[in-house]
């Protein structure tokens, strides 16, 4: 009889190998462009030409390179009515499922917070990012980018 020796690499994760998760990319990416087919324009913040306060690091007048097409999942969030002593505030929100492999291997593109979205006819700034959704439940498969936006003031995309 044989005896018994430790391999010197442990196994591979059952059904999690390259060829699954390339799989799983190939379906999400057919159902997100041909099945789903929602579109937005992403408009990343021109972080060289913006001039940002030096304390708080926000930006008055924020320049934006040029948009980018974006295939996503977007799901109406909901409207929100404030009222303070300026007046009455409707804010509307929504969130973007992005498919990660897609956006960082096919497209070299990296969602950031405070970006903006065009989706139909209106612009949102970008909020919170989350990431989603593993793949087989490993953290290092994140395959899935949440992006709570909110509606953005019409005046700061006047012209585009």
């Amino acid at each position: 009889m044989a005896e018994w020796r430790r391999p010197t690499n442990p196994p591979p994760q059952l059904f999690t190998g390259q060829t699954e998760r390339d799989f799983v990319k190939q379906i999400n990416d057919e159902i997100i462009e041909r099945v789903i087919g929602q579109t937005v324009a992403y408009y990343p913040i021109d972080l060289e030409t913006t001039e940002f306060h030096d304390v708080y690091g926000e930006a008055v007048e924020k320049n934006f390179l040029n948009p980018i097409v974006v295939k996503a999942m977007v799901k109406f969030e909901s409207h929100v009515t404030t009222t303070n002593n300026r007046g009455i505030d409707r804010i509307q929100s929504i969130l973007i499922y992005f498919h990660k492999r897609r956006l960082t291997e096919d497209q070299n593109l990296f969602i950031r917070e405070g970006d903006f979205v065009k989706y139909g006819d209106l612009f949102y700034e970008i909020k919170k990012l989350t990431e989603g959704r593993w793949l087989f439940g490993h953290s290092e498969n994140s395959c899935q980018i949440e992006a709570s936006c909110r509606k953005a003031r019409k005046s700061l995309f006047e012209g585009r």
